[in-house]
């Protein structure tokens, strides 16, 4: 069983980018040399919140252009520029299993992405492909609580 260490409850999207934006700055501050890139696996109903956070995350990790949700395309690729910091990623994937299950990102190359150490990888509807992510991956559970309210469990 997992163990849950922390639970976030936000009253906007603000609050909820901010909250991924922290995120971020644990991520480019880890000091440690990864085997693998770093996945980050998003579970939660439609309209709770996850592409609201990956936007955040995006933000607090340099990324300067807007990040819409892949739902058709799948996969986005946009490259980090945050030399200034011990990150020793490149590249930032933002995928969206909403649409396809594992066989469908198996297509994509995602064996050899995950290989890759300068990456980060944040998937949407995570849950669907559960089976082929890596064992280390980041959980974070987005709850809707009411129109404004968004409960995110990590």
């Amino acid at each position: 069983m997992k163990s849950e260490l922390l639970e976030i409850i936000t009253k906007n999207t603000e609050q909820t980018q901010k909250a991924a934006k922290v995120l971020a700055q644990e991520i480019l501050n880890q000091s440690e040399q990864r085997k693998e890139a770093l996945v980050i696996g998003l579970e939660g109903e439609l309209g709770s919140g996850k592409t609201t956070f990956v936007q955040g995350l995006a933000k607090g990790l340099g990324i300067k252009d807007k990040l819409t949700s892949p739902t058709f395309v799948i996969m986005k690729k946009y490259k980090l520029r945050t030399t200034s910091y011990k990150i020793r990623a490149t590249n930032f994937y933002h995928i969206d299993c909403y649409r396809i299950k594992s066989r469908d990102l198996l297509d994509l190359d995602f064996k050899e992405i995950i290989k890759q150490p300068k990456n980060v990888i944040i998937i949407e509807w995570a849950e669907r492909v559960k089976k082929i992510l890596p064992q280390d991956t980041l959980w974070i559970k987005f709850e809707y609580l009411n129109l404004n309210e968004r409960k995110i469990t990590l």
